[in-house]
């Protein structure tokens, strides 16, 4: 999940909301009426960037009339999803959407997993996690799935221990054992890369590496596996859509062996697919 300048806060997101209400156009209600574009909602990176490729190269053979959006916010995209101005969306992993319908009360559901954004934990101050020194700092992102998330992949390299079944709504407080003592700042997701001068270490997401010319495949000290894991980003619709023919399509496209090659191509390695 992932950007340029974000919006975080409600009223931007509100705006931004707006703003996509209005280039979707008042009259047309882009996910009953299946006659028109499948209007999908995305984070520019790499999220847009996927889709742009199958607009490009494969919607028009597969007859399928694809509009992308770009929104710059984790919010606005399932937002306008539930009230029908988008779609689709495709930007979060399932874990998110989760906490998402639980806390706001929509009703978006998965169609197909496309690929991982691998969290990486990242230094300009040690070259291996070995190497960080007891009490050391190490940003988090600060959101509920992401945090839990971060501490995961802390957990899986053996770097702290959590309780167990805490999932991704571990916090630090869960840490049952911190042989190093770190110490762990909780920032927003994408504010992780740009600590990287005052911090030991971060957990950055795959998105906001890439936008920070980090490389996961080469610079991670320790980074997330494909395999099994269960944060693949994904392809989303309000409940009941899942049927739209225009879904059907553009769910096999984004798993089909062209997309598959593009993204290994373009991303080497900072962006996965789950297929």
């Amino acid at each position: 999940m992932r950007n340029t300048a974000k919006i975080t806060t409600a009223v931007l997101a509100a705006g931004a909301l707006t703003l996509g209400l209005s280039a979707c156009g008042s009259d047309q209600d882009a996910a009953s009426d299946t006659s028109g574009p499948l209007v999908v909602a995305a984070s520019p990176t790499p999220h847009a960037e996927i889709l742009d490729y199958v607009k490009d190269n494969l919607a028009k053979d597969a007859g399928l009339d694809l509009e992308v959006k770009e929104f710059t916010d984790y919010v606005t995209p399932n937002t306008a999803t539930e009230d029908g101005s988008v779609g689709a969306n495709y930007f979060q992993t399932q874990p998110y959407l989760d906490d998402f319908n639980k806390k706001n009360g929509t009703h978006i559901v998965s169609v197909v997993d496309v690929h991982l954004e691998p969290l990486g934990l990242y230094s300009h101050k040690v070259k291996k996690a070995d190497d960080l020194k007891s009490g050391a700092t190490v940003a988090v992102p600060n959101d509920t799935v992401n945090e839990g998330r971060a501490l995961q992949l802390l957990a899986a390299n053996k770097i702290i221990t959590l309780k167990d079944g805490v999932g991704t709504a571990a916090t630090p407080a869960d840490i049952t054992d911190n042989p190093k003592k770190l110490e762990f700042k909780e920032l927003e997701a994408a504010q992780t890369p740009r600590s990287l001068d005052d911090v030991d270490a971060a957990v950055v997401n795959g998105n906001y590496a890439i936008e920070a010319d980090l490389k996961p495949a080469q610079d991670a000290l320790v980074l997330e596996s494909a395999k099994g894991n269960p944060n693949s980003n994904l392809l989303a619709v309000k409940e009941g859509q899942e049927d739209d023919p225009r879904v059907k399509k553009l769910a096999k496209l984004l798993n089909s062996p062209e997309v598959k090659k593009f993204i290994e191509d373009k991303y080497a390695g900072a962006v996965l697919p789950s297929f």
